[in-house]
């Protein structure tokens, strides 16, 4: 059964925009807020997210605006859709006069682990606010397929969980369905690192190689992810799931993928830095691969896929190079 209540979606992003005309459709009382007031009176005049998810129109009820108080106040339920890098200093805004944070339920749809801390967003908001409710609903979601009412299946993480249900029953709906999972440290490693894989594989499209070699990308990616999820605390399993290979296959092959299409463009020659000029949205992989290299020394884990995407985007590494040293490694078994 739905839950209908009233959100405020915090982020006016592709994936944040869907959400919220999601909620709207499950008879939510939605406000979405943005950061930049001139843009979002541009939202709100078109009814239309003309960067971030062109050709979807936003309906009418549901409330934009660029006052994150107005959005908040009467909220149940607090969805945060921000770049994981911000996700800091938009939940220090919350313990302003009158928001009332302590008694809401956080979602983070961001998928991303801080560079400074190396925090998951779940403890990044918990840091900031103390022990409110939260948790992430992550997996494989492309917006536009979403926004058009695709199939599309997802989980509900948080390690409460009656919080995982509410969360489930907030965003069910006939063509998006929504697991349960106590799980949020695997739910929330597996939708951030798998973008750093993601870079490779574009990096294999932009350098004209094959499904061969994709695959075996994808393969060797999440065992690399899996190794590291474990050693933080993560259950195999999850990141063998929806929250973990499922979003990882659908980045690495869907050509709406931020971070593949990243990847892509490196391989074709161009610097990453010109890369990241070249567009508004935000490629979470940049920052999580840094994130996912100062994670690898910590805990001891062997993660060569993920070493040279740093090494490529951080480095200067030519990705001809990082292929070759990845293909030429010492013979082993697979493990």
């Amino acid at each position: 059964m739905k839950r209908p209540g009233n959100v405020a979606v915090i982020g006016d992003g592709g994936w944040g925009t869907t959400l919220a005309i999601l909620l709207n459709k499950n008879s939510a009382t939605v406000s979405l807020w943005g950061a930049f007031p001139d843009y979002i009176e541009s939202v709100k005049d078109k009814r239309e997210n003309i960067k971030f998810l062109p050709g979807v129109r936003i309906p009418p009820e549901i409330a934009i605006t660029s006052d994150l108080s107005e959005a908040v106040r009467s909220a149940d339920i607090v969805v945060l859709a921000v770049p994981s890098q911000y996700m800091r200093d938009i939940s220090a805004r919350f313990k302003g006069p009158g928001t009332g944070f302590a008694d809401k339920i956080f979602v983070s749809v961001s998928k991303g682990i801080e560079n400074k801390t190396l925090m998951r967003m779940s403890e990044v908001v918990r840091d900031v606010l103390g022990p409110v409710r939260i948790g992430a609903l992550s997996g494989p979601t492309i917006s536009y397929e979403v926004a058009r009412g695709l199939p599309t299946t997802v989980v509900a993480a948080s390690e409460d969980g009656e919080t995982a249900k509410e969360i489930q029953d907030l965003f069910m709906a006939d063509n998006f369905r929504v697991y349960t999972n106590n799980d949020i440290t695997g739910v929330e490693l597996g939708g951030s690192l798998k973008n750093v894989i993601a870079i490779a594989a574009g990096i294999s499209d932009g350098l004209g190689f094959g499904v061969n070699t994709k695959s075996g990308l994808l393969v060797r990616g999440i065992v690399e992810i899996a190794r590291l999820g474990v050693k933080m605390g993560a259950r195999q399993e999850t990141l063998y799931g929806i929250g973990g290979l499922g979003d990882l296959m659908t980045t690495c092959v869907s050509s709406h993928g931020r971070n593949r299409w990243f990847g892509e463009e490196i391989g074709k020659g161009k610097k990453p830095q010109d890369v990241l000029k070249a567009t508004e949205m935000v490629v979470e992989g940049v920052a999580t691969a840094k994130s996912c290299y100062e994670l690898r020394k910590k805990y001891g884990v062997e993660m060569p896929i993920s070493e040279q995407v740093y090494a490529v985007i951080y480095e200067g590494k030519d990705p001809k190079t990082a292929v070759r040293e990845l293909m030429t490694r010492e013979r082993k078994a697979e493990a």
